[in-house]
């Protein structure tokens, strides 16, 4: 199923109060990712050309409990179909790397994700920003487990033995990643993904925890993109995603950045990079994503229980 929709543009969601006060959970801090599949295309195409690119979002998030995420980023993209993801990350702002912009310029892929880092209770290191990789799998994360800190101990002794070296930072986010790859994230995603989330909130239940989790995560293996909207108190952080770029295109026909992406590509966003009507749609609450290639399905998410 191709997506095609025309919703409000980013500037009707941006001038919007409540659209925005929907998104400001209990904890302040919050993070802001993109993945784009397509044609290939720079990316500083979507990390500094774009109106509101993700450098923009760093600095001035419209979306966010917070308007400013400087605890470090990270990029990771694929080349050729048969290498692993290349990663860059650093504990930089992103708005003041330049070696990201030079980055960004030189580095050209038909798939990638980008991350900047509003750091809860962990530290500020390379090793806690995101993307995170396992062999061909990237993975990112915008949200918390609350109360993390009770929780921490009994969900890492779920983490399979085999993937428990793997554990390199302190953060949340890492080790929901290994829990889904414990649970088959690189066989079935989505069972994978809604395994993790069951066990969360079991864990959670057992500590006395309440609406412990929420989420908005990507994961990627070069050849797909799964995006998933959740939380446990039904009020998830913002997330969107493109409409058919191949109607863009009849949209839009005289722009250029939309013309170089190509008819099938597709982006999930957690703010929208450009004002245009009928350029994003949001993810709705307990949805997930799927897109192969110009193959898009949307499928209702929840927590899978043993």
């Amino acid at each position: 199923m191709t997506i095609v929709a025309e919703p409000p543009g980013r500037g009707d969601v941006a001038e919007s109060a409540t659209m925005r006060e929907r998104y400001i959970v209990k904890e302040r801090s919050m993070c802001r990712w993109l993945a784009y599949t397509g044609n290939p295309i720079h990316l500083e195409t979507v990390l500094f050309r774009a109106k509101h690119s993700l450098i923009d979002q760093s600095l001035h998030s419209e979306l966010g409990a917070t308007t400013t995420n400087g605890d470090g980023f990270g990029i990771g993209w694929y080349g050729h179909p048969d290498e692993l993801p290349f990663r860059y990350r650093s504990v930089h702002p992103a708005w003041n790397d330049r070696n990201l912009r030079e980055a960004a310029r030189a580095i050209r892929s038909r798939m990638f994700i980008a991350h900047i880092r509003a750091a809860t209770d962990t530290p500020v290191q390379e090793t806690n920003c995101h993307p995170f990789r396992h062999g061909r799998w990237l993975f990112a994360h915008n949200g918390l487990i609350r109360d993390f800190h009770k929780l921490r101990r009994d969900l890492t002794m779920k983490v399979d033995p085999a993937l428990f070296p793997t554990l390199e930072g302190s953060t949340d986010s890492e080790l929901m990643f290994r829990l889904a790859l414990t649970y088959g994230l690189e066989q079935a995603p989505l069972p994978a993904l809604e395994r993790m989330v069951g066990m969360v909130e079991e864990t959670a239940a057992r500590h006395r925890v309440a609406d412990p989790l929420n989420m908005t995560i990507c994961a990627t293996d070069g050849e797909r993109i799964v995006a998933v909207r959740y939380s446990s108190e039904r009020q998830s952080r913002s997330l969107f995603h493109s409409t058919s770029f191949k109607h863009l295109h009849e949209l839009y026909p005289h722009n250029p950045r939309i013309a170089e992406a190509g008819d099938d590509a597709f982006m999930v966003v957690s703010e929208p990079l450009v004002d245009l009507r009928g350029a994003w749609e949001e993810v709705p609450e307990g949805m997930a994503i799927v897109a192969h290639g110009a193959d898009v399905q949307q499928r209702p998410f929840g927590p899978r229980h043993k």
